[in-house]
């Protein structure tokens, strides 16, 4: 209002009105209305999508568990043996084996985990081979590639032909298997780190430099920590080969363990006890990788992989 006269907006203000009603504060509060408007059309679908969320998400559980009952269903009921032409006591029945099982439980887990603890050490012991050798070959390519080529061709070597050699040198106890699980999971853990280690991208490798970053430093922050998932990738593959290896290693000279039992059961025609001890060795061999999976979900969060698989 000025000099007593009401002021009346003109057509072309009416049209074009002033930039004061687009200003950022307006705009900003009206995008913030709209997103909100959308999270909350995005909660209440999910809300609505949850139940089918939540069948789709415990298949994941119930249809293996599912596919196993049926298994041993089936094996109950003979139809694999008469599939394959066979008798009990060439395929023990699952209720035959159980109570062997239950008859022979403080055996079975002793000896259990006598060759799980054969099985932890020589990963271990390989692992961290695996990885020494894979630094060097990334620091000093052109004397470290040599030795990616020398742990390949040890992995190479059957178990059969290393068990008797590796009891020469270490003698009949623990530490002959334990060597010869260690020649197994070196192989996996060099080739795998290796990998992670030279698989940089070149643009974090200039910024790095950029900060002027020296050797230790690019090892450490980028090239150690870009090889971590190939480094899981690694043990999970080294989880289930250790137990072979501890395992077949028994086979040859052992006085206690999973394969000693085994190879002894075999002999005596205990079919029963022999596949429990199987049983056993594919229950732990399972437990020991789902522990390395659980490890590498706390420990390398940060990677695009898990985050894709939380989501």
């Amino acid at each position: 209002m000025e000099n007593g006269y009401t002021r009346t907006p003109s057509a072309t203000e009416s049209i074009h009105p002033s930039p004061s009603a687009h200003s950022p504060a307006s705009t900003s509060h009206a995008a913030s209305r709209s997103s909100d408007h959308s999270t909350s059309q995005v909660a209440r679908s999910d809300r609505r999508s949850s139940p089918w969320q939540i069948l789709i998400n415990s298949s994941t559980i119930w249809l293996p568990l599912l596919a196993g009952v049926l298994f041993l269903l089936l094996w109950q009921l003979e139809v694999f043996h008469r599939i394959l032409d066979l008798k009990k006591y060439q395929l023990p029945l699952p209720s035959a084996i159980a109570n062997a099982m239950m008859e022979n439980w403080s055996m079975l887990l002793s000896y259990t985990g006598y060759t799980l603890t054969e099985a932890v050490l020589g990963m271990l012991c390989g692992s961290a081979l695996g990885f020494i050798i894979a630094l060097i070959a990334t620091a000093w390519p052109r004397w470290g590639g040599t030795s990616l080529i020398v742990v390949a061709a040890m992995n190479a070597v059957p178990i059969v032909a290393l068990a008797p050699v590796m009891n020469l040198w270490f003698g009949d106890g623990i530490g002959s298997r334990v060597a010869i699980v260690t020649v197994t999971t070196m192989a996996a853990m060099a080739i795998n780190a290796y990998k992670g280690m030279t698989s940089v991208n070149p643009l974090a490798l200039d910024l790095m430099h950029s900060y002027a970053a020296g050797r230790v430093g690019i090892f450490r922050y980028l090239r150690i920590q870009n090889s971590l998932p190939h480094v899981f990738t690694a043990l999970k593959i080294n989880a289930t080969a250790s137990m072979i290896g501890a395992i077949v290693g028994e086979f040859f000279f052992s006085s206690q363990g999973l394969g000693y039992l085994l190879s002894n059961s075999i002999k005596v025609a205990k079919m029963p006890l022999g596949w429990s001890c199987i049983v056993l060795a594919a229950i732990a061999g399972v437990i020991f990788y789902l522990i390395v999976e659980r490890l590498e979900k706390g420990l390398i969060r940060w990677h695009a992989s898990q985050r894709v698989e939380t989501k």
